[in-house]
């Protein structure tokens, strides 16, 4: 009988549009997020849908923080028009910001061709004890930042619960 791989932890997906709040568009992001972190060994617990306004981004991670998760990955709101209050919402919620992942993920995403992905002005860090990671919209930069960071989260989990004694 084969054992399945252990689970790396509970994740929450965040996605920041106005129009999939508002029911103008299906979210089709969402779904391919949580395969991925399914695939990644996470327990997904919800996609949560907010409008492009800082106060709702900031609940929706502060909510997951507080919930316990740890992980939350945000998708949207990452560019530089106005509406895109995505990392500027996520700075306010951070503990520690982690850079170094957030230019790995800008910098494969923009050698992958996903254009949104080297140009976005996502965040990486920690609030309380979960990982925040912003990522562009597009299904592309969406796939490449996860191939990205899922070789890191196990690493950064372990730290943040203590299991990582190095």
């Amino acid at each position: 009988m084969e054992m399945a791989p252990p689970q790396i932890g509970r994740a929450l997906v965040v996605i920041v549009d106005d129009r999939v709040s508002h029911g103008e568009r299906e979210d089709t992001v969402g779904p391919l997020v949580t395969e991925l972190l399914e695939e990644a060994r996470f327990v997904v617990d919800a996609v949560v849908v907010v409008p492009g306004e800082s106060v709702a981004i900031r609940n929706a991670l502060n909510t997951a923080v507080i919930g316990g998760v740890d992980l939350v990955i945000t998708v949207g709101g990452t560019g530089v028009s106005p509406r895109d209050v995505t990392a500027d919402a996520t700075a306010g919620v951070l503990d520690r910001p982690i850079p170094g992942i957030g230019e790995a993920i800008r910098a494969s995403g923009l050698a992958a061709g996903a254009v949104d992905a080297g140009l976005s002005r996502g965040l990486v860090g920690v609030s309380g004890s979960t990982l925040v990671v912003n990522l562009a919209p597009s299904r592309a930069a969406v796939r490449d930042g996860m191939a990205t960071l899922t070789p890191l989260v196990a690493h950064v989990i372990a730290e943040l619960s203590g299991l990582d004694s190095d």
